[in-house]
């Protein structure tokens, strides 16, 4: 969740920022749950404020041996009232964690805008790309042709972009985690 002081400080850069990953950021709904938030937060706060000074009160008159009946009943209809502040910022905020939770992470500054593969730059290249005589296939079709990788099984399982790993790659991939494991524990 990207800091809400970052976004308070500075919406319209950080709407700017996201729109270039494709994300409308709705900053007029965001404007009214912090405006909201903040008129209920003040709200609340006066009431805990009024009804500490009310609670004082009543220890004096108590103690000069005065009548609190007029007191008591004025803090608990501030008690009443503050709980019901409590429970509408509670809603506000839950509101507002909600939508902050759906924004995105920040692109880099650095990080040029598009929406395809074309579109990223080449920062730096490490050695030089091997060259085959043949021609290489990717690991997705000597998976599949093998029958080691497994994607239409996964597909249906959990959704696209997935595999299932079968036989002796499906054990070679818990061989190394076992290694790990038992290498670093």
């Amino acid at each position: 969740m990207i800091d809400v002081k970052l976004i308070r400080s500075d919406i319209k850069g950080i709407s700017a920022r996201l729109a270039l990953r494709g994300y409308t950021l709705d900053t007029a709904r965001l404007d009214e749950l912090e405006a909201r938030r903040k008129a209920v937060q003040v709200k609340t706060q006066a009431l805990q404020s009024e009804r500490n000074t009310k609670s004082k009160a009543i220890g004096k008159a108590k103690a000069s041996g005065g009548d609190v009946a007029a007191l008591m009943d004025e803090v608990a209809s501030l008690g009443e009232a503050l709980k019901q502040s409590e429970h509408e910022l509670g809603v506000i905020q839950q509101a507002l964690d909600e939508m902050l939770m759906d924004i995105p992470n920040l692109p880099h500054e650095s990080v040029p805008p598009g929406s395809e593969e074309a579109d990223n730059v080449e920062v730096r290249r490490w050695g030089e790309p091997p060259t085959f005589e043949f021609e290489p296939k990717d690991h997705v079709d000597l998976g599949g042709a093998l029958g080691m990788l497994d994607f239409e099984t996964a597909a249906k399982l959990t959704g696209s972009r997935f595999s299932m790993l079968t036989g002796p790659l499906a054990r070679l991939h818990r061989a190394l985690i076992q290694f790990m494991l038992d290498l670093h524990i």
